[in-house]
This record gives structure tokens, C-alpha cells and sequence, in this order.
């Protein structure tokens, strides 16, 4: 299986456009050991040339440009894409799928409450309906299988997560079941398994088979501090408030990863994070813990 990160940033990308962090500023300003990165997405794919695409961000545009397998290279109008996975409808992860409007008609697979919401309260794919379309494939969120036309070789199990429902969803204030997804991939040639989650609140009970089975755990890496976005004065609400599971702490991610044995990288990373200082305390302590940090254009072998 080949793993390609087109994004790792959280929402607002690195350096965020407004934003006059240490983390923005060090990096416009040229003094930080950091790189740029564009909001989260991933490729996958059994043969290098068919891809599921999961999340489309506002970067995508320019996240396939840099990607040559995705880019025309068989007719006159082509992709390397063969299908979307949705793990929630968040903005970040949602309105990309605008800028792939002058194709034909595209393959979503979304859960329910994703669907709605993007039907409704951010109607992405009733936009879209003037224009390529979207066929609608429901994904489960009990760990069912499903498979992708297209991407043979690849199993796909998607799995509920603990979350909220973005500001805009008509049921913000009423959780549902597969508002937000973990996916399982298996390659049944190389038998590699890779576990994909940029939104994870907790290590849940129900996590553990799939954890415990990948060989590579791609994960939330957005916040280092629970209270990270508070002591810099951008915002009230603390990581955990946001769906979020931060780094440091004793019930952190650091902690909690530490009983797998598959490889860590850290995805969708905000830009407040110090973890994206190359050379600071931060990041040095993920290194000795086995914890590695996602970059734009990363790839991963299964």
C-alpha cells in the first residue's frame, strides 16, 4: 500500500493566513527550523496509479499539482482519483471537493450524518449536483468492510469516533454516531494496515482491535496542550472541548500510544503546535517516544 500525505496541517493550514502565533511568525519571519504545510489530506493506493482520496481540503488544488500520479496522464480530461472518503464534513475536509467540479461524476463515501450535513447545513453536494455530481456510497461505523471500484487490492473498515458535529450541522448540539470516522486499510497483497484518524478525542475501548492490528498509526496531532489555544489568547476552548486529544500529559497522546507497536506519524497539526519547531523540546520528545510528525508530501510504504 502507498501512502501519500498531499496535507498535514489542521484547518487554516501552516502559517495560518491571520495568524501572528510564535509558530506564523517564526516561520514568515525565517527563524524557525519548520516547513510550511497545507490543510490535512492523504492519497491511498495498491498500485500506484488508482487512488482514494481522503478529505478534499481548500488546498487540493494546489496538493495535486504536486503529486504527478493524480494528474492527467491517460486522456484528455483525468485523474489518478478514483473515489473520496469523507472522515467528517468539516470545512477543511469538505470544500475541496468544489475545485473537482469539471469532472465527472464522483464517488463519495461519506457516513450518513457527514452526507446530511454536507446536504445541508454546508451544502457542498448539492452545489455539486449542478455541475459533475456525486454518487453517495453510506459507510458503516461498526468496523463494517467495504471495498472501493477501482482501488483493488484494498479493504476499507470504517469505525465511529467520539466528536462533535461541525458549527453549521443542523444537529451541532446532538452528537450522532459517525459525525467522525477512523478508518482501517488493509492491502490484501502486502497484508500492510494502516489506521487513519486526523480527528481523534480519545482512545476509545472500542479502538483497541484496530490499533492493535495496524502497522501504521496515522493520527491526530493538533494540539501539544490541552489549554494551547487559551494561554495564547486565540481562542476559549480547550483541545479536548474540540475533539481533540492533545499530545502532552500523562492521559495524552504521547502516553497513549505507547503500548502499539505500529509506526506513529501525527497528522492534522495546528499551526500553534510547537512540535512543528524542527529543533525544539517538543518534537524531541515525540522522537524518543518512536512518534513521528506528518509533512506535505510524505510517503509511507505498507
Amino acid at each position: 500500500m502507498y501512502v501519500h500525505v498531499l496535507g498535514s496541517a489542521a484547518g487554516g493550514g501552516f502559517p495560518q493566513w491571520n495568524c501572528n502565533c510564535p509558530n506564523c511568525a517564526g516561520l514568515r519571519a525565517g527563524r524557525l527550523a519548520a516547513r510550511a504545510r497545507t490543510q490535512s489530506s492523504i492519497v491511498l493506493s495498491a498500485d500506484g496509479e488508482n487512488w482514494v482520496l481522503f478529505n478534499a481540503s481548500p488546498d487540493i488544488r494546489a496538493q495535486l499539482a504536486a503529486f504527478p500520479p493524480l494528474q492527467p496522464n491517460r486522456a484528455i480530461r483525468d485523474t489518478g482519483i478514483c473515489a473520496v472518503v469523507l472522515i467528517d464534513s468539516q470545512i477543511d475536509h469538505a470544500t475541496g471537493l468544489l475545485m473537482l467540479r469539471e469532472g465527472t461524476r464522483l464517488p463519495v463515501y461519506a457516513t450518513a450524518p457527514v452526507h446530511a450535513d454536507l446536504s445541508s447545513g454546508l451544502p457542498v453536494l448539492t452545489v455539486l449536483e449542478h455541475y459533475c455530481g456525486t454518487a453517495w456510497h453510506p459507510l458503516p461505523i461498526d468496523g463494517g468492510r467495504f471495498t472501493v471500484p477501482g482501488a483493488e487490492g484494498l479493504v476499507f473498515r470504517s469505525i465511529a469516533l467520539a466528536s462533535k458535529a461541525p458549527p453549521y450541522s443542523p444537529h451541532r448540539h446532538d452528537p450522532h454516531p459517525g459525525d467522525n470516522i477512523g478508518v482501517l486499510v488493509e492491502d490484501t497483497r502486502s497484508g500492510g494496515r494502516l489506521f487513519y484518524a486526523p480527528g481523534l478525542a480519545a482512545i476509545e475501548p472500542h479502538l483497541q482491535p484496530y490499533l492493535e492490528t495496524a502497522d501504521c498509526l496515522l493520527v491526530d496531532g493538533t494540539f501539544w496542550s490541552d489549554d494551547e489555544m487559551i494561554r495564547l489568547g486565540i481562542a476559549p476552548k480547550r483541545a479536548r472541548e474540540m475533539g481533540h486529544l492533545p499530545q502532552s500529559g500523562p492521559d495524552g497522546m504521547i502516553a497513549a500510544l505507547a503500548r502499539y507497536r505500529a509506526r506513529k506519524v501525527l497528522i492534522h497539526i495546528n499551526n500553534t503546535n510547537p512540535i512543528l519547531v524542527e529543533d525544539g523540546p517538543e518534537r524531541a520528545q515525540l522522537r524518543a517516544a518512536g512518534i513521528e510528525v506528518a509533512h506535505d508530501g510524505m510517503d509511507i510504504t505498507l
